[in-house]
């Protein structure tokens, strides 16, 4: 037989993204067994007003347990998550829709995949996405690369032409950050599946930056890490992105962006 979680049981995640919205929002009851649940371990109370109408509040127990899961998320995540987070959170503040670790088919020139010829810059975007059915053209000489942008962006707009997709490229480590460098054919294909191409140089343990702007190629732009900024050390070259594959954008509808609307000023519980 189940039982309701006590306050003394582990609460799912479900319970704790219940008790944040409720801490957020005016507290409308739903009047689930979600609800009855936190009811019943003391993580919410009812409250009526003078009007007779019922909401719910966080009480002190559900907050402890907030500042308790808030505290565990955050000690959980590696520099390089913390990163990813802090760049799709600034991604959405500045208007944008930011999707993290979205993998992603890009054509490129064989030859530049054997090695064999510089990374070029590429006139459009042949993108696809990994779980797309069907069999996708790609122009003669030309094969699918697989590619995983730490941060994928479009504008938050209703015109196809002016979503302005943006890749982002975290870097915490110096050793990752030479070998990727070494690694045309990634950014040939990050360049192939948006208009501008950024790498974002963390610090070290000693709060050193992993790296300078001039290591960085000329068709990447850079962003350094100075305390709480993102500070802009390189614009990245920008072009036109006429639109996007229709396959891509319901795949990007399915995924769901990283940082949702009621998540925005709150995105790090």
């Amino acid at each position: 037989m189940d039982h309701a979680p006590s306050s003394t049981q582990t609460l799912t995640r479900q319970h704790h993204r219940r008790l944040r919205d409720l801490y957020r929002s005016a507290g409308w009851p739903s009047q689930d067994m979600l609800e009855v649940e936190l009811l019943a371990a003391g993580q919410i109370e009812r409250v009526r007003s003078g009007e007779g109408h019922e909401t719910l509040r966080v009480t002190d127990a559900g907050i402890a347990t907030l500042a308790r899961v808030f505290a565990s998320n955050k000690a959980a995540r590696s520099p390089h998550e913390e990163l990813v987070q802090r760049v799709a959170l600034e991604m959405t503040r500045g208007g944008r829709l930011a999707w993290r670790g979205l993998m992603l088919r890009v054509a490129l020139p064989k030859a530049l995949l054997l090695g064999e010829e510089p990374a070029p810059q590429p006139e459009s975007p042949g993108l696809a996405l990994d779980d797309d059915a069907g069999p996708l053209p790609k122009a003669p000489g030309h094969a699918w690369c697989m590619a995983m942008p730490d941060v994928f962006s479009i504008r938050r707009t209703s015109v196809e032409a002016y979503a302005e997709p943006v890749v982002h490229e975290i870097k915490v480590s110096r050793a990752d950050l030479l070998g990727d460098l070494k690694k045309p054919a990634k950014r040939a294909a990050y360049l192939g599946m948006a208009g501008a191409c950024w790498y974002v140089l963390g610090q070290d343990a000693k709060g050193r930056s992993v790296g300078a702007p001039d290591e960085v190629p000329v068709e990447c732009g850079v962003m350094l890490v100075e305390g709480d900024v993102l500070k802009v050390a390189r614009e990245a070259p920008r072009r036109a992105v006429a639109q996007l594959p229709f396959h891509v954008w319901m795949a990007l509808a399915k995924a769901g962006p990283a940082v949702r609307e009621e998540d925005r000023v709150q995105a790090r519980w």
